[in-house]
């Protein structure tokens, strides 16, 4: 309308809940309250055998005047240095808010790897608390038992639950650690038809450990370019997240294992060219269709010692130390520790 103020000129920064007022008279309004993050993750550079060849933004420069330019407009967001010059510790209010956070930067030309996701602990009055999720799911019947459980094992309280429309409505009290990665499984359990969000509610006392991944994964022995020989006879080994004629390196992570151990395995491998044949029938080879995980899906599946290395072009797991006698190493010194500490 006319005489309302269009533009501000020559003030310092101004934070989200500022107000602009009249020097001699001074009448600020409420402030507006935003939630304190929940959710951290650690960005870094991409020091894989592949870093640099997709994205245009790679060094830890870019990254951190990148991460300088969303704090601006992005009030939920915190960001602190990391362990070293090139880690980046970047707080939010979820996965989700982190996961747009980190699409948007993939969409610009940045490259990086992200580590887990892990919740913010509070020490109040001498406990050790967690944050505390409001979780409110609409489900389709078929899948509400299979919700139900999942909410149950992850440490969440059924508050409300009730049939809306032909749908049952379930309100509950979860950690934000049962969260991390539940998403997925609801959809999954519901055949996509799950609809679910979630607000802070409060810092309780920590629970105990979460359910973990059950399976382990396959890792890549050597760096090259996977062969349809190699993933057939492989193929009862687990589940595949890769493709025949793919570049894959030392220490990627190309599947799920069937059993609770990690495995390396030379996906690699070129079938043998010798002069002998038995028929001269071309040999067809069939496949299952490998798994394809999202950013936010990878991101919900890895676990401590593993990273989602993130470009404009791929998304692809890995284990943080590639090396696989250094990662056995590492192992091992942790294993000895664990053993001092409890002796």
């Amino acid at each position: 309308m006319a005489g309302d103020l269009c533009a501000v000129e020559g003030l310092g920064k101004l934070d989200l809940g500022d107000t602009i007022c009249d020097i001699d008279h001074p009448r600020p309004m409420a402030r507006v309250s935003v939630d304190e993050p929940t959710l951290h993750m650690v960005f870094r550079i991409n020091d894989g055998p592949f870093g640099g060849k997709e994205g245009k933004f790679v060094t830890s420069r870019q990254i951190a005047e990148r991460l300088e330019r969303e704090l601006e407009t992005n009030v939920a967001l915190r960001v602190s240095p990391g362990d070293s010059a090139d880690e980046f510790r970047v707080s939010g209010r979820g996965l989700l808010h982190l996961g747009v956070l980190l699409e948007n930067m993939r969409r610009e030309g940045f490259e990086l790897t992200v580590g887990k996701p892990e919740v913010i602990e509070r020490e109040i009055d001498g406990v050790k608390c967690e944050p505390y999720e409001q979780l409110s799911l609409d489900v389709n019947a078929s899948g509400l038992g299979a919700s139900l459980e999942l909410i149950g094992s992850r440490g969440g309280e059924i508050q409300k639950m009730e049939e809306r429309a032909g749908r049952m409505h379930v309100e509950a009290l979860i950690p934000a650690r049962g969260l991390i990665g539940m998403r997925t499984r609801i959809l999954n359990a519901s055949g996509g038809e799950a609809v679910m969000h979630h607000t802070f509610a409060s810092y309780k006392p920590a629970r105990g450990a979460m359910p973990t991944r059950k399976n382990g994964v396959m890792m890549s022995l050597e760096t090259g370019r996977i062969t349809a020989y190699s993933l057939e006879n492989l193929s009862d080994r687990g589940a595949f997240c890769v493709k025949p004629g793919e570049q894959v390196y030392a220490g990627q992570i190309v599947g799920e294992h069937n059993r609770d151990n990690d495995l390396v395995i030379n996906i690699t491998r070129p079938k043998a060219l010798t002069n002998f044949r038995e028929t001269s029938k071309e040999v067809t080879v069939v496949l299952r269709t490998a798994r394809e995980y999202s950013l936010e899906a990878a991101l919900e599946y890895i676990e401590s010692d593993e990273l989602v290395e993130i470009t404009p072009g791929s998304i692809r797991m890995r284990k943080r130390i590639l090396d696989e006698a250094a990662r056995k190493r590492s192992e091992r010194s942790g294993r000895d520790r664990m053993a001092a500490a409890d002796a």
